[in-house]
């Protein structure tokens, strides 16, 4: 499955970053789309290992539970833990590099869906879904 990447640089350290990105409770309150967002299990680090989404950005529309493995303040991995109605797989990351005092956080993410789309347009998608997440990422962390 090819993946759409993306980057931008926050001016913040990466735990600060990776602290945002980690309560998932407040996505609705910043992440485009998300309407409602519930840890459902802690992994040993306590941070959350499985994440139910009710997402409603149109023309998508679905409910689904995302698996984590986080790797301390430098990545975190997701994949769909079971298809849901549209979706039939997602599969991403965030990875956070220093960037002279900043962070630099690169945004991978490969989606398929139950609706037949050309290729192009998924990658057009999975684009506007990234941008847009770190838009809205950069501009949470640099409001804390």
């Amino acid at each position: 499955m090819a993946r759409t990447t993306s980057d931008i640089v926050i001016d913040a350290p990466a735990h600060q970053v990776m602290a945002v990105i980690a309560d998932f409770e407040a996505y609705p309150e910043w992440a485009t789309g998300m309407k409602e967002v519930r840890p459902l299990a802690e992994g040993s680090d306590g941070r959350p290992e499985t994440v139910s989404f009710v997402l409603d950005a149109a023309p998508i529309r679905d409910s689904y539970v995302l698996r984590y493995v986080w790797h301390g303040d430098h990545e975190v991995s997701w994949s769909l833990a079971e298809p849901a109605t549209i979706l039939r797989s997602m599969d991403g990351s965030y990875v956070l590099e220093d960037a002279d005092g900043a962070t630099r956080v690169t945004y991978q993410l490969a989606v398929d869906v139950s609706i037949p789309l050309l290729g192009m347009l998924k990658r057009k998608a999975e684009k506007v879904i990234i941008d847009t997440a770190l838009r809205g990422l950069k501009t949470r962390v640099e409001a804390a």
